[in-house]
């Protein structure tokens, strides 16, 4: 099993939207618990690092990182 690397400042999809409609979120903490923020309501969230995992579709900022 490979692991996604997360770096602070980037920018990923999920596959499920916000409540808000949008996919996409920046990373503003990295760890085993992540800090995440919405780019179309600015709510930020914090979300356990194998939850995020899974839940990403791709990256949008950030890299070839997604494989």
């Amino acid at each position: 099993m490979q692991f996604l690397k997360f770096e602070v400042g980037d920018v990923i999809e999920l596959k499920k939207a916000h409540p808000c409609g949008n996919k996409q979120f920046k990373i503003l903490r990295v760890g085993g618990e992540m800090r995440i923020v919405c780019l179309g309501c600015e709510h930020d969230m914090i979300i356990d690092r194998i939850k995020l995992e899974k839940a990403t579709k791709r990256f949008i900022v950030g890299g070839d990182k997604n494989e």
